[in-house]
């Protein structure tokens, strides 16, 4: 194109600078229309269409030239031709802002001549860019932009990663996709920019596949973090990234396989995605990975993590069944890994969760008794491990006679008292509701209970600091006094009574669990012997003082223990 005369183009038109066609230049020149463009009031959509293409040109520019690309001979041929596009471009933007063009078919006509040509050009300029980086492979990844950096920066800077990302060698794509990872796990915003670049998605799918292990292990951390965010699940999803997921579960490196599972999890935090995972295989890897006891706690808790999501889809739960998740699950409750042992319980809760016959077939396979065995206070567990194996057993055995004859006989209830007795809040308010709905349900505990010296314990408690444990204790103790063995044993105990009265106080204030107290008192009048404690007590003036004050069951209390021939007992010893 001959170069047009300077003094018949403005200052700032492209053609103004034809005799400096340089890189920087044209860069510039690019930035300007763009700019320009925003202005343009006519043919809308296509200026916007033309302004999306002219940054992808900047895109483009600024990547060759960061490559080091420049030296290459085919830029020389190409940047005059930019110049020229960019003059034509610049010249259609002053006739729609001045509305000086001579029809609009014509204009529409030239726009769309022109958004080829700025196609063109980005092409070329990715082959040059290209060779640029594969000759200079050692090529510094573009410096992130800071916070106060426009969208354009931060677009340019996913685009240049993209680039490295699609043409680089194995090490400037781990150098690119590391970098890529370090800013999507501090601001969303760049996971909302690849999306919109197309083909981001599907590249960073398309290397879960890639021979080379950082490279996939890096791919993994990217579609992990994506996922994390519910709007872009569905974009995955439609990259297909399920069966590349699952193929990474079955021959990946041990990192990629726990990037790849946290992913799943994520995918299938809801059903909607399980289907597709099993129709992947997913079950099958991903109980291979729990049966292997290699794997480490981290990824066995991963897929117990994925397989929970899944069992919410009942014909998914009967092919994990027959698949032999049971026997695998119960074998895990061996393991000396408590990661995997809090897993697997947790795991056999999810799937025995309104089922009876699942629960059956754990405790078939030994499953009570290995629960118990983390209960033992000679074994060494952590804390949370004896948490999440009460709450198993109690969810797990509780609701069968077999299951609860099972727990009686190994020593199920010695554990409970021990915890009762020397364990911390957390675990003694847990062994109390044990305590509490084997009082419920079995009336075989409540007596094995009373037996086993619950009720001095209980008594106890009812002095505890914490209100919760308070209520249970007492709760606990008013159902087994119920039982009249138990309450010829409460007797008994010198201590349990006066205990009781003097928690009665009314000074004290404490009427949380004043009405389970009176409960318990109500059913001891029936035994003669505790009668004659209560009105022996050096306590019982708080019986009297609640009655006085309208409290029912106090009144109740004082009329039962008034009667016949305590009448007399109560007036010498009240009035003395």
């Amino acid at each position: 194109m001959p170069e047009p005369s300077n003094h018949n183009k403005e200052p700032n038109s492209p053609g103004s600078s034809a005799s400096d066609p340089s890189l920087r230049r044209a860069i510039k020149l690019t930035t300007s229309l763009i700019s320009l463009s925003h202005s343009i009031r006519v043919f809308s959509v296509k200026w916007q269409s033309i302004r999306t293409k002219l940054e992808d040109l900047l895109s483009g520019l600024a990547s060759v030239e960061n490559s080091g690309a420049g030296e290459n001979p085919l830029l020389s041929g190409e940047i005059p031709a930019i110049f020229s596009t960019l003059n034509d471009c610049h010249n259609l933007s002053k006739g729609c802002l001045d509305l000086s063009f001579s029809g609009k078919l014509l204009m529409q006509s030239d726009l769309d001549i022109i958004g080829s040509k700025l196609d063109s050009h980005t092409k070329n300029l990715s082959s040059i860019y290209t060779a640029g980086i594969l000759k200079n492979s050692y090529a510094i990844v573009v410096l992130r932009p800071g916070p106060a950096a426009s969208m354009e920066d931060v677009r340019f800077y996913v685009k240049d990663l993209l680039a490295r990302v699609k043409v680089g060698g194995t090490e400037l794509r781990k150098q690119a996709l590391v970098a890529f990872n370090e800013v999507i796990e501090e601001d969303e915003m760049y996971i909302k920019i690849a999306v919109e670049i197309g083909g981001f998605i599907g590249v960073l799918v398309s290397f879960l596949e890639f021979e080379e292990a950082e490279v996939q292990e890096e791919a993994a951390m990217a579609v992990s973090v994506i996922a994390g965010f519910d709007i872009y699940k569905s974009v995955l999803i439609g990259a297909g990234v399920i069966g590349p997921l699952i193929q990474v579960l079955e021959s990946g490196s041990e990192i990629a396989k726990e990037r790849c599972t946290r992913c799943l999890m994520k995918l299938t935090a809801n059903s909607d995605n399980a289907w597709s995972v099993s129709a992947h295989g997913g079950v099958t890897a991903l109980l291979k990975i729990c049966a292997s006891y290699d794997c480490g706690g981290e990824l066995v808790g991963l897929a117990c993590g994925v397989l929970r999501n899944l069992v919410g889809v009942e014909e998914i739960k009967k092919f994990i069944v027959e698949e032999g998740a049971i026997s695998t699950f119960v074998r895990l409750l061996r393991s000396k890994d408590e990661v995997s042992l809090i897993n697997a319980i947790e795991f056999l809760q999810s799937m025995a969760s309104g089922d009876d016959s699942i629960r059956r077939m754990i405790v078939k396979e030994d499953g009570a008794r290995l629960l118990l065995r983390v209960l033992d206070p000679k074994y060494s567990f952590i804390l949370k491990s004896r948490l999440v194996a009460l709450c198993g057993i109690m969810n797990l055995c509780f609701t069968s006679v077999f299951s609860l004859s099972i727990l009686m006989n190994d020593g199920f209830l010695d554990h409970i008292l021990y915890f009762l007795r020397n364990g911390e809040l957390s675990i003694q308010e847990l062994a109390l509701k044990a305590v509490f709905k084997l009082c419920e349900i079995s009336e075989d505990g409540n007596k094995a209970m009373g037996e086993s010296g619950f009720m001095p314990v209980l008594v106890k408690l009812l002095d505890s600091k914490s209100f919760e444990v308070r209520e249970m204790a007492a709760e606990s103790l008013s159902i087994m006094i119920s039982i009249h063995r138990n309450r010829k044993r409460f007797v008994q105990n010198e201590e349990n009574v006066g205990l009781i009265l003097k928690l009665l106080d009314p000074e004290e204030g404490n009427s949380g669990n004043r009405k389970l107290l009176l409960s318990i008192l109500m059913s001891l009048t029936s035994c003669h012997g505790a009668k004659k404690k209560i009105v022996h007590s050096g306590y019982m003036k708080h019986i009297e003082k609640l009655a006085e004050a309208e409290v029912s069951d106090a009144q109740r209390i004082v009329r039962k223990l008034s009667s016949n021939r305590f009448r007399s007992m109560w007036s010498g010893i009240w009035h003395s």
